[in-house]
């Protein structure tokens, strides 16, 4: 009686699966093998060694890199300095970095632009202490910029979920052993963080690879990323063929860098977080 009843709670998450994650799934595997005639065809793959579709691809690769490092050089630190004040409630640590969340996604980054315009905030603070005006808005630093800002909780927190698991009692044992603070971090703390950092990185990477929405508002346009040229296949040349191609390329992509972070992952930790 207790498994049917648990077999019929899981029904809506089942349909939901089906519905929202392998079906359009299912869709876009097919529009990517077949043309508008129905026959197969690789074309719409192959569309990625276009030079225009290489160059966005390759400038996705760099600034997913570039975001997920910055986001690992200040998360951190932040989480041990976080893990350093012996929070109790753990969930209010989680509160304060989700919070920002609430707020809509187009509403944060537009905000940014504001802020990062040439007379926004930004440029008039720094003339007015004598500094010269900076150009960031509409550069491949303002949309690395605005990934880390948008992607960099999903870093902090499964960092320090990893560092308040570990035990006081290791850390007093490698002092205790004669291990100095820095050797006590690269030969305790690190290995035991490792992974909070791999399921840090999957959560940063992946997104900011994919990201288009950043890249648009931040970039001006300027910045042409695969996920922009995705895309204006679907909603604005209506080529869904082409859409699905470049898609599946993607998604090659993002299972290849999985699979990496996850090589190093011995324990099969790595998508544990907070939450």
């Amino acid at each position: 009686m207790n498994k049917l009843k648990s077999q019929f709670l899981a029904g809506p998450y089942l349909v939901w699966i089906i519905g929202f994650i392998i079906l359009p799934l299912a869709m876009i595997l097919y529009y990517s093998f077949f043309n508008e005639d129905g026959s197969f065809t690789l074309e719409n793959i192959a569309t990625i060694t276009d030079p225009v579709n290489l160059k966005a691809m390759g400038l996705s690769l760099e600034l997913g890199v570039a975001c997920t490092v910055i986001c690992l050089l200040l998360a951190y630190p932040l989480a041990m300095i976080l893990n350093n004040l012996q929070i109790k409630n753990q969930s209010f640590v989680v509160f304060i970095f989700m919070l920002p969340m609430w707020m809509n996604f187009m509403l944060r980054i537009l905000a940014w632009k504001l802020l990062l315009n040439k007379n926004g905030v930004l440029n008039t603070l720094l003339m007015g202490i004598g500094l010269e005006p900076v150009t960031i808005l509409n550069t491949p630093a303002a949309v690395v910029f605005g990934m880390v800002y948008d992607y960099l909780p999903f870093m902090i927190l499964p960092i320090y979920n990893s560092m308040a698991r570990i035990k006081k009692d290791y850390i007093e044992a490698a002092h205790d052993l004669g291990a100095n603070s820095i050797t006590t971090f690269f030969k305790v703390i690190v290995p035991l963080t490792v992974s909070g950092i791999i399921s840090g990185i999957v959560m940063v990477f992946v997104p900011a690879l994919t990201s288009f929405a950043v890249s648009e508002l931040l970039g001006g346009g300027k910045v042409l990323l695969i996920g922009n040229i995705i895309e204006e296949s679907f909603m604005q040349g209506m080529q869904w063929n082409v859409g699905s191609g470049l898609s599946f390329v993607l998604m090659v992509f993002v299972m290849i860098s999985m699979a990496i972070t996850n090589a190093f992952d011995k324990d099969g930790e790595g998508g544990t977080a907070v939450w």
